[in-house]
């Protein structure tokens, strides 16, 4: 599964604002009521606020990657939000978050949902693609962005 294909144009969440990781975590969960109903929605957020006070998914280099696996979720989700303003969150180097990818999958399915978390850390462990990420116009542009980097030949 490539990470493209989770993100459909209204999960990339380009020049979101939010004042801090409390503000910005329920933001990150709203496309997906649409997918997901309200019901739902309520228990991912419940999920990834828990899976944040375990620990910090701010993993350095500007990104926090939330996420949480899920009895109620049928199939691995994603939201992709580039932030107007870097937003302390807690990361392991202590910088501020710009780029944010929310994970969200099946509880059943762990060895597929750790290894898409594998995935776009390695991807944003690129320096070049997360400028491109950084610098990029519109959340077209943004998908654009995945689905190359994901073409490269590895």
């Amino acid at each position: 599964m490539k990470i493209s294909s989770l993100l459909h144009s209204d999960h990339i969440l380009y020049d979101l604002e939010a004042g801090s990781k409390s503000s910005l975590i329920p933001k990150l969960v709203e496309p997906l009521r649409d997918d997901l109903g309200s019901e739902c929605s309520e228990k991912v957020l419940k999920a990834v606020l828990e899976r944040e006070e375990v620990m910090s998914t701010g993993v350095g280099k500007g990104l926090a990657i939330p996420h949480a696996k899920l009895e109620a979720v049928e199939e691995n989700i994603a939201v992709f939000a580039r932030l107007k303003k870097p937003v302390e969150y807690g990361s392991i180097d202590g910088k501020p978050v710009e780029i944010v990818f929310l994970l969200v999958g099946p509880h059943d399915k762990a060895s597929i949902h750790i290894k898409m978390l594998s995935r776009i850390s390695r991807m944003m462990n690129n320096d070049q693609f997360r400028n491109q990420l950084l610098q990029a116009s519109s959340a077209e542009e943004i998908k654009q962005l995945f689905e190359e980097e994901e073409n490269l030949p590895a």
